[in-house]
Protein backbone atom coordinates (compact mmCIF):
# COMPACT_ATOMS: atom_id res chain seq x y z
CA UNK A 1 0.00 0.00 0.00
CA UNK A 2 1.64 3.30 -0.90
CA UNK A 3 2.02 5.55 2.00
CA UNK A 4 -0.26 8.68 2.46
CA UNK A 5 0.42 11.65 3.97
CA UNK A 6 -2.16 13.43 6.03
CA UNK A 7 -2.56 17.75 7.15
CA UNK A 8 -4.71 19.39 8.28
CA UNK A 9 -6.26 23.26 7.06
CA UNK A 10 -8.39 25.37 8.72
CA UNK A 11 -11.28 25.92 6.43
CA UNK A 12 -10.94 29.99 6.94
CA UNK A 13 -7.15 29.80 6.37
CA UNK A 14 -7.98 28.05 2.73
CA UNK A 15 -10.91 29.63 1.41
CA UNK A 16 -10.89 30.69 -2.50
CA UNK A 17 -7.99 28.30 -2.61
CA UNK A 18 -8.64 26.10 -5.34
CA UNK A 19 -7.15 23.24 -4.24
CA UNK A 20 -4.87 22.76 -7.00
CA UNK A 21 -3.20 20.07 -5.83
CA UNK A 22 -3.90 17.07 -8.49
CA UNK A 23 -2.94 14.42 -6.09
CA UNK A 24 -4.57 15.73 -2.51
CA UNK A 25 -8.00 14.66 -1.53
CA UNK A 26 -9.50 17.58 1.06
CA UNK A 27 -12.52 16.28 2.67
CA UNK A 28 -14.39 18.35 5.79
CA UNK A 29 -14.33 16.37 8.77
CA UNK A 30 -16.88 18.82 10.43
CA UNK A 31 -19.94 17.17 11.06
CA UNK A 32 -21.58 20.83 10.75
CA UNK A 33 -21.09 22.63 7.71
CA UNK A 34 -18.79 25.64 8.64
CA UNK A 35 -21.41 28.96 9.31
CA UNK A 36 -21.06 31.69 6.95
CA UNK A 37 -19.07 29.65 4.27
CA UNK A 38 -20.62 28.39 0.71
CA UNK A 39 -19.54 25.33 -0.57
CA UNK A 40 -18.62 26.90 -3.72
CA UNK A 41 -15.78 28.72 -1.61
CA UNK A 42 -14.11 25.91 -0.26
CA UNK A 43 -12.18 23.58 -2.81
CA UNK A 44 -12.93 20.47 -1.19
CA UNK A 45 -13.44 17.10 -2.30
CA UNK A 46 -15.58 15.38 0.02
CA UNK A 47 -17.32 16.15 3.52
CA UNK A 48 -17.46 13.40 5.51
CA UNK A 49 -19.57 13.47 8.74
CA UNK A 50 -18.87 9.79 9.66
CA UNK A 51 -15.47 10.75 10.79
CA UNK A 52 -16.69 13.77 12.83
CA UNK A 53 -16.80 13.50 16.38
CA UNK A 54 -20.88 12.19 17.66
CA UNK A 55 -23.03 15.35 18.27
CA UNK A 56 -22.93 14.53 22.02
CA UNK A 57 -19.65 14.15 21.89
CA UNK A 58 -18.84 17.96 20.17
CA UNK A 59 -21.56 19.42 22.38
CA UNK A 60 -19.69 18.01 25.73
CA UNK A 61 -16.14 19.77 24.40
CA UNK A 62 -18.05 22.53 22.97
CA UNK A 63 -19.75 23.16 26.42
CA UNK A 64 -16.33 22.97 28.19
CA UNK A 65 -17.74 19.68 30.37
CA UNK A 66 -14.31 18.35 28.61
CA UNK A 67 -11.46 19.09 28.40
CA UNK A 68 -8.73 18.12 25.01
CA UNK A 69 -7.51 15.26 27.16
CA UNK A 70 -10.62 13.77 27.97
CA UNK A 71 -12.05 14.95 24.82
CA UNK A 72 -9.73 13.07 22.83
CA UNK A 73 -9.82 9.95 24.46
CA UNK A 74 -13.42 9.79 24.03
CA UNK A 75 -13.43 10.75 20.31
CA UNK A 76 -10.79 7.93 19.78
CA UNK A 77 -12.32 5.36 21.26
CA UNK A 78 -15.42 6.71 18.54
CA UNK A 79 -12.79 6.02 15.71
CA UNK A 80 -11.35 2.72 17.01
CA UNK A 81 -14.77 1.22 16.68
CA UNK A 82 -15.82 2.53 13.63
CA UNK A 83 -15.02 1.61 10.04
CA UNK A 84 -15.35 5.70 8.54
CA UNK A 85 -11.56 6.25 9.20
CA UNK A 86 -10.40 3.69 6.52
CA UNK A 87 -12.95 4.52 4.26
CA UNK A 88 -11.89 7.60 4.22
CA UNK A 89 -8.25 6.18 3.65
CA UNK A 90 -10.07 4.06 0.69
CA UNK A 91 -11.79 6.85 -1.21
CA UNK A 92 -8.63 8.75 -0.91
CA UNK A 93 -6.81 6.33 -2.31
CA UNK A 94 -9.23 4.78 -4.84
CA UNK A 95 -9.03 8.93 -6.06
CA UNK A 96 -4.95 8.56 -6.57
CA UNK A 97 -4.40 11.05 -3.87
CA UNK A 98 -0.92 10.58 -2.01
CA UNK A 99 -1.79 13.20 0.56
CA UNK A 100 -5.65 13.94 2.41
CA UNK A 101 -5.89 17.12 3.51
CA UNK A 102 -8.32 17.25 7.09
CA UNK A 103 -10.58 20.51 6.97
CA UNK A 104 -12.11 21.96 9.74
CA UNK A 105 -13.31 25.02 11.55
CA UNK A 106 -12.47 25.23 15.11
CA UNK A 107 -10.37 28.52 15.96
CA UNK A 108 -7.76 26.41 17.81
CA UNK A 109 -5.73 25.08 15.47
CA UNK A 110 -4.22 22.91 17.78
CA UNK A 111 -6.65 21.77 20.00
CA UNK A 112 -9.71 20.08 17.77
CA UNK A 113 -10.90 16.90 16.39
CA UNK A 114 -8.88 17.14 13.27
CA UNK A 115 -5.75 16.70 14.84
CA UNK A 116 -7.24 13.70 16.89
CA UNK A 117 -8.65 12.12 13.30
CA UNK A 118 -5.22 12.84 11.75
CA UNK A 119 -3.17 10.53 14.63
CA UNK A 120 -5.98 7.69 13.91
CA UNK A 121 -4.99 8.07 10.18
CA UNK A 122 -1.67 7.70 10.16
CA UNK A 123 -2.09 5.30 12.71
CA UNK A 124 -4.17 3.03 9.98
CA UNK A 125 -1.65 3.94 7.50
CA UNK A 126 1.47 2.49 9.11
Amino acid sequence: MSSIEITTDRVHDVLDDDGSGADEYRVLVDRLWPRGITKERLAHDDWDKDVAPSSDLRTSFHDDDLDFQEFSGRYRHELDDSDAPQALLDRARDAGAHRIVLLFSAKDTEHNHAQVLQEALQDLVR
